[in-house]
């Protein structure tokens, strides 16, 4: 497999991924990704890029439920 980028070899590795994303930091430090060995961008396949969406999901349901939460307990 190449790198998009720079063309260098990629190699099975992991790799962090961090979004700040409607209120919430989210980090992992070792995602199962394709690491390029030259420049180091990582590609995450698709079952960890499913994987990953679907944790936003519940994390967007669960903030949105906590704010709701929140409000009602100060309009009281």
């Amino acid at each position: 497999m190449e790198c998009i980028h720079c063309k260098g070899q990629m190699k099975k590795a992991t790799a962090p991924f961090t979004v700040d994303r409607k209120g919430y930091l989210v980090h992992w430090d070792a995602i199962p990704a394709w690491v390029c060995v030259q420049c180091g961008e990582a590609y995450f396949e698709s079952r960890e890029v499913d994987l990953i969406q679907k944790a936003f999901s519940v994390l967007d349901r669960e903030s949105a439920a906590l704010t709701a939460s929140s409000r009602a307990t100060n309009a009281r």
